[in-house]
């Protein structure tokens, strides 16, 4: 019952990092708001970590850089499918298979098993993952296989990450975070470095790449990105540049909590029961956009958050 509560905390906490993220990147470019929020998450996890009096081990250490790996293919692969879309097909595909590859992976693999209650509650937690995934108004098209194929592989890296994270030690702490989130903060900062460094040589400003450029998709470094407010439109809330980076510092800030909070759901509880959870996280940025930008949260949608807490009422007794 613990696991699922937090497990459910933590997908609102991992939604509002998002909006924070899509936010951010309405000004700043994408990888810049992944680099940043990765750094201001690595940081505030490192004051943490003396808290928990995490034991550092070779295997956590090899765990957490594997699930920061992970992550970085996750938000790679998003943007790549959300560019290609359609966005409301393609988001609610990413967040099922984010759930069910571990689902799969923690009944078959660690041998979860569950009360009659628990299978029926994880079948809802998927519906509840499509509907409040999906991404109402866009023109539905059919989508291509190459867009598929991304999302599912977006889904798979962000179900890895989740995998990797289970199977580190109870004592290790924050530790595999930490190392995941190091990983993070190393691979896309030197993306950006090389963006800087190409503008150079081009004669431009190095800062000339930390504007947006190109579609302006917002993505944590946990591999979720802001699937609902990717492409808004005129008349809606835009931070100034001073603002966007304070988002994207919050963003971080949010999304490590988020992390925390998986971890120790899954150190208390089913893999199975923590990742059908965490993949209801686009109720978090559902309602922060309906609370802070007035946007207004579609009827298919309303349905998805109230099967996400029967979902997550099924599984609390799983």
């Amino acid at each position: 019952m613990l696991s699922a509560a937090i497990a459910l905390v933590g997908a609102i906490v991992y939604g509002s990092a998002d909006f924070l993220g899509g936010l951010a990147a309405r000004r700043l470019r994408s990888i810049v708001v992944t680099a940043v929020a990765a750094l201001s998450g690595l940081a505030a996890l490192l004051v943490a970590q003396p808290l928990f009096d995490g034991a550092w081990s070779a295997p956590d250490v090899a765990w957490g850089v594997l699930g920061g790996i992970f992550s970085v293919v996750a938000i790679a692969l998003l943007y790549a499918c959300l560019a290609i879309g359609p966005m409301s097909i393609l988001s609610p595909l990413t967040a099922v298979v984010s759930a069910v590859a571990p689902m799969l992976w923690g009944l078959l693999m660690n041998g979860d098993a569950l009360a009659p209650a628990g299978y029926a509650g994880l079948g809802v937690a998927l519906v509840a993952a499509v509907l409040v995934g999906f991404i109402p108004g866009e023109r539905i098209v059919r989508p291509s296989a190459r867009g598929l194929a991304m999302a599912v592989g977006a889904g798979l890296a962000i179900g890895a990450f989740l995998i990797a994270l289970d199977q580190t030690s109870d004592d290790s702490g924050l530790v595999p975070l930490v190392t995941s989130r190091a990983t993070n903060a190393v691979v896309t900062g030197a993306i950006v470095g090389g963006l800087a460094l190409a503008a150079l040589r081009r004669g431009e400003r190095a800062r000339s790449v930390l504007p947006v450029a190109g579609l302006p998709l917002g993505a944590t470094p946990s591999g979720h990105a802001d699937l609902e407010h990717a492409t808004t439109g005129e008349g809606r809330v835009v931070a100034s540049t001073r603002q966007a980076w304070w988002l994207a510092i919050a963003c971080g800030i949010a999304d490590a909590a988020a992390n925390a909070l998986a971890l120790f759901a899954l150190r208390t509880g089913e893999l199975a029961v923590v990742s059908a959870l965490t993949a209801l996280y686009p109720a978090g940025t559902i309602l922060l956009a309906a609370i802070v930008l007035r946007e207004r949260v579609a009827g298919v949608q309303w349905i998805g958050l109230c099967l996400a807490l029967a979902a997550g009422g099924m599984l609390a007794f799983a």
